[in-house]
């Protein structure tokens, strides 16, 4: 954008606000010396403040005044992580008094032309973004801006009532995600009960009640099999990994043979349950889905499939390997001097036991109550990321001019 729309300005931010700098951690202190509750960088998140853990600094009593924060600054943190550069929100005084280290920046509105929840939106939003990655000091996977860049930042400045009517309509959206956020949290915690209570079995359906779980060796309901493939330099192989913490497989970049660093390859097919070997302490398993049937790992992953399916119901077990303990039979399987290194022995898992539910029925029915709640909280997070790229279009429209509001 060459020059803002008719009617806006363009006006540097320390023409508007005062920038305040923060307290360093392990500064030389004057005597005496107040306690006093600080904003860390991980308390700023984007649009809200985090007081979960909140710490204390000591700053010398007369320089009390000089870091304290006011009810109406805007937060913005120098940096850090690349998705940190920029990211704020307005302080409103849940903590007093309170000041701030030096990797968070206060900024002061003075002007009357310009609005704080404006400014909020405007540093967030597309343009504001751009600007700190312009000018921020990068390493790898880091950046971060100084005082005299922030001060520089340029203030997109339409009139004070269109100012008031963007923030309301951006604030609007921020309420619907928000609740949107706070359901998914609901839902995910509502989801982990559940399955406790029904993968332990301390809630059972009508009926099911009076017949006791059964103790089986896993031995006894799998094997560890290996699918080898016919390798070929010039066949396409379609390459598979999968998530730590049950987070599900996901598909590679799909190599020729002779482009990949192995040769040894197997196959996978609908209902297989696959292991990274070297990942599975951190929950890296899960089963194999008709998407990724006919899809090929290396030998850094173990096979396992069912052998009793009057005994076992494999999306059963696939919900059980999400528990802890399912996790800690998979550490105790695995050899090696380092949590890092360790590498996972299917013969030695096979030899444990687990619990099931005594029928297939009972499995089914579990899975089916599980997988209906992990289903509606996909479709809400699906929901909220669609809220959240429209809101991203939405604000670069408005916060530049590009679409313009009514006032009247």
């Amino acid at each position: 954008m060459t020059k803002p729309p008719k009617g806006w300005r363009i006006e540097r931010l320390d023409k508007l606000a005062e920038i305040q700098t923060g307290i360093a951690k392990g500064a030389q202190k004057e005597t005496p010396v107040v306690s006093l509750p600080y904003l860390r960088v991980a308390n700023v998140q984007d649009g809200h403040v985090n007081l979960s853990e909140m710490k204390t600094i000591e700053v010398p009593e007369r320089k009390v005044d000089r870091y304290l924060l006011r009810r109406g600054d805007l937060l913005l943190t120098e940096g850090g992580d690349f998705d940190k550069l920029g990211r704020g929100c307005i302080w409103h005084g849940q903590v007093e008094p309170c000041v701030h280290q030096n990797h968070v920046f206060a900024v002061r509105v003075t002007s009357s032309q310009l609005r704080n929840d404006f400014l909020e939106k405007l540093t967030a939003s597309p343009w504001g973004r751009r600007y700190f990655r312009s000018c921020s000091k990068q390493s790898t996977n880091l950046a971060s801006v100084n005082t005299s860049q922030l001060k520089a930042f340029p203030v997109l400045l339409p009139p004070l009532a269109e100012q008031r009517r963007i923030a309301a309509i951006l604030g609007a959206w921020e309420i619907v995600t928000e609740k949107l956020q706070r359901l998914i949290v609901a839902k995910s915690a509502r989801l982990g009960t559940l399955r406790r209570q029904l993968l332990h079995g301390t809630r059972r359906f009508p009926k099911c009640g009076r017949l006791k779980w059964r103790r089986v060796q896993l031995s006894e309901v799998l094997k560890h099999i290996f699918r080898s493939v016919n390798w070929s330099p010039i066949e396409v192989y379609r390459l598979i990994s999968i998530r730590r913490r049950c987070g599900g497989l996901f598909r590679r970049e799909d190599l020729r043979g002779a482009d990949y660093k192995t040769t040894d390859l197997h196959e996978l097919r609908t209902g297989d349950f696959l292991v990274s070997k070297r990942q599975v302490v951190h929950g890296a398993w899960g089963m194999v889905t008709r998407e990724f049937s006919g899809c090929h790992v290396s030998k850094e992953y173990s096979i396992l499939v069912n052998r009793a399916p009057e005994v076992l119901h494999m999306p059963f077990f696939d919900w059980l390997c999400h528990e802890q303990r399912m996790w800690h039979l998979a550490f105790l399987a695995s050899d090696g001097v380092h949590r890092e290194k360790l590498i996972f022995d299917s013969k030695d898992f096979l030899r444990h036991y687990i619990e099931l539910p005594p029928t297939i029925e009972e499995q089914q029915r579990i899975v089916e109550v599980l997988d209906a709640c992990d289903q509606e909280i996909r479709l809400l997070e699906a929901e909220l990321e669609a809220l959240k790229q429209q809101k991203r279009g939405l604000m670069q429209k408005l916060l530049t001019g590009e679409v313009r509001v009514k006032t009247k």
